[in-house]
């Protein structure tokens, strides 16, 4: 799939917004950067399998032309296009957006079309599914590192760094003893970069609640006939 690109995967979602309420929509985007709201946001501090997460408004006649004095979009729509790349699977990602921070997908979401709240999980990722656009080019510099392999590699850098200053001149007792003690600060931080394990729970889960709902529907179907 050209969404992955290693350890990582890349969510374009693009959802359409009536017009009248772009301007609303802007104004919560300002609002969860202050203090009163930006609460609702802290739950991705705790989502380490995030590299990034980028909201941007376009009204519809702020589309470029194909032509200079060509002609312009019109659209009764604006759009609002969410990208985030992040290492997992899409279920992993899209369950830990709707358990740690619900308020805050419904507040960047407010009445974008079609938006039916964060949770329960099962209406949410039918309209992920439906607004997602495929990754047709991913560059990745790193495929085998997730987000804290680079942290890692980062902290690693900067230790090595520092003990090679701290031990310029130090006998050889000293080297090995500050040797061993760097060790031991990154044993959690020393491992090899491979591809990740399959097993996800969180497909699992998602994979029952689809099955749930997909039953639910024939049995209205069926009683509605």
């Amino acid at each position: 799939m050209s969404n992955i690109a290693g350890k990582a995967y890349a969510m374009n979602l693009v959802t359409p917004i009536r017009g009248y309420l772009a301007p609303l929509n802007k104004l919560f985007f300002w609002l969860v950067g202050t203090p009163l709201f930006k609460s609702r946001l802290q739950g991705l501090l705790t989502l380490s399998m995030i590299h990034y997460a980028r909201w941007v408004i376009v009204r519809g006649d702020e589309f470029p032309r194909v032509e200079e004095h060509g002609q312009g979009e019109d659209s009764v729509y604006s759009y609002m296009f969410f990208f985030s790349n992040f290492n997992g699977t899409w279920e992993q990602y899209v369950d830990s957006f709707s358990a740690a921070i619900p308020s805050g997908l419904d507040l960047l979401w407010y009445k974008n079309v079609g938006w039916p709240k964060a949770v329960p999980e099962l209406p949410f990722h039918a309209y992920v599914e439906h607004n997602q656009i495929t990754t047709d080019y991913y560059y990745n510099a790193y495929p085998m590192a997730a987000s804290n392999d680079v942290k890692s590699a980062n902290k690693v850098k900067d230790a090595l760094e520092a003990f090679v200053t701290s031990t310029r001149g130090a006998t050889p007792e000293e080297f090995l003893g500050q040797y061993n003690r760097l060790l031991k600060s990154l044993q959690n931080d020393l491992s090899q970069m491979d591809a990740s394990p399959i097993v996800s729970l969180a497909s699992e889960a998602i994979a029952k609640r689809r099955r749930d709902g997909d039953r639910s529907n024939r049995r209205t179907t069926t009683h509605g006939t």
